[in-house]
């Protein structure tokens, strides 16, 4: 993911917005009840719930600009994710019988059609709406820097329809801007409200630094006769961004440059599904984990969990649990990580790594509280304190609970860290999760951990 292409700021939908990321869940569901009856089923309560669970796991839908292969592509592989956890919990609980297997069938293969069809269709009419009942709004940039820069490619490639962009204004002059301009230079900043009132210009982005204060002033100043819709964009790009948003405080807004993906609805919606994967998880691998437990304590002497201080949310020492899988139990100020070919390392402990079994204890700090199942995988104590100091940001990861698993694990970041790019690597893709994250991406995650423990070759 690169996190270049989302938005500066999480701000509230507008209605095209909403209506976009509605059509995937509603799809979802409305083609729920056309299978059940097309099969000649009816609507009971156990489809009300399956229903509720869809909305939960398809919201946000997806928003797609144009309809192309990359789209059907993406669809059908989210669709996938989400039907193939549904039907897994399904055989799992056993309330997949409840259904009818004609009516699974048809839904599985008739929604993603439905969806890309539904997609398409309002996409044209969303075309369609604005060219005929809108008239075309003119914008215009001020400052050509890199937020400018950035500011116009995403303009010139927005969604907005209905509007264009003008040009650009600069007090710097076309020798110094150079040649690639990305659009049209329309003069310095002194020209912009004569060019405002006589282009009726319906929006101006400002993408000044903030260190031109007086130059913005002058020019709200200048502006203060027209009735253009002003915007600010500060040059905040220069900054990491997690998860920036608007907030207030009082009566001042506030600007979020670091803040976790976990407030409101988000906490709640992580937080069940957490207790939920849990739970569903533990009944499942119980007989799994008697057999480890068994396994352990007859391999070598020493205790059948291992427990280790890790850092958890804010920074905040937790103790995690594992089945023991060396002969020693490190938790002081340097814990050498596992090597190939360790010799601490018994024959019970390199199956249970190779296969993560040793990592199963961990759905009870889950149910704890204390971690989640997807989320940045914590360090030993000693290791955080070691690369707190060699990478920047690296602390930031501790913005959510750790996780069994995580995004740099499953991009092939698992397992022995021995060099520095390597940490800096798994950092990096921990930093992504926290400014991408959705409850899809989670479901996502999970689905290609299950396939990596089969074939991973990190873990030892």
């Amino acid at each position: 993911m690169n996190s270049n292409s989302k938005v500066l700021f999480r701000a509230d939908p507008t209605g095209v917005e909403l209506i976009q990321w509605l059509i995937d869940p509603i799809i979802a569901m409305v083609m729920w009840y056309v299978s059940v009856r097309v099969v000649g089923g009816h609507f009971r309560e156990d489809d009300f719930v399956l229903c509720v669970l869809l909305f939960l796991l398809t919201f946000p839908g997806q928003r797609y600009e144009r309809i192309d292969g990359g789209t059907l592509t993406d669809l059908v592989a989210h669709w996938a994710m989400v039907a193939g956890l549904l039907v897994l919990l399904g055989y799992a609980t056993e309330y997949i019988y409840r259904f009818y297997p004609k009516g699974i069938m048809l839904w599985l293969a008739a929604t993603p059609v439905a969806q890309l069809m539904a997609h398409g269709l309002m996409n044209g009419l969303f075309a369609s709406f604005f060219r005929h009942h809108s008239e075309q709004e003119k914008a215009v940039v001020i400052g050509l820097n890199e937020t400018g820069r950035r500011l116009v490619e995403s303009l010139k490639h927005s969604d907005q329809h209905g509007m264009s962009l003008a040009g650009i204004f600069d007090d710097r002059g076309l020798d110094r801007l150079g040649e690639d301009l990305p659009c049209k230079h329309l003069g310095s900043l002194k020209h912009v409200a004569e060019y405002v009132k006589a282009q009726q210009v319906s929006r101006i982005y400002i993408a000044l630094p903030m260190a031109s204060q007086p130059r913005i002033l002058k020019l709200l100043d200048d502006l203060r006769d027209t009735t253009t819709s002003i915007y600010f964009v500060p040059d905040l790009f220069t900054f990491d961004l997690i998860q920036a948003r608007l907030d207030r405080v009082g009566d001042l807004p506030v600007v979020a440059v670091c803040e976790t993906p976990f407030y409101g609805m988000n906490m709640i919606l992580k937080r069940v599904s957490d207790i939920i994967f849990s739970i569903v998880i533990l009944v499942l691998i119980a007989p799994i984990m008697a057999a480890v437990a068994l396994a352990v304590k007859m391999d070598s002497k020493g205790p059948v969990l291992f427990k280790q201080r890790r850092y958890g949310l804010d920074g905040k020492e937790i103790l995690v649990y594992k089945f023991r899988s060396m002969t020693v139990c490190e938790d002081g100020a340097a814990v050498v990580q596992a090597q190939k070919n360790d010799q601490r390392v018994t024959k019970v402990g390199a199956f249970i790594r190779k296969t993560s079994l040793d990592e199963l204890p961990q759905f009870i700090n889950v149910l704890e509280g204390k971690m989640s199942i997807v989320g940045p995988r914590p360090h030993a104590v000693a290791h955080n304190e070691q690369y707190r100091k060699l990478i920047k940001g690296y602390m930031v990861r501790h913005k959510v609970k750790p996780g069994i698993t995580g995004w740099a694990q499953v991009n092939g970041y698992r397992g022995e860290t021995e060099t520095l790019d390597k940490m800096e690597k798994r950092i990096e893709y921990d930093l992504d999760y926290l400014r991408n994250w959705s409850l899809r991406l989670d479901v996502s995650i999970i689905l290609r951990t299950a396939l990596l423990v089969i074939r991973d070759r990190n873990a030892f």
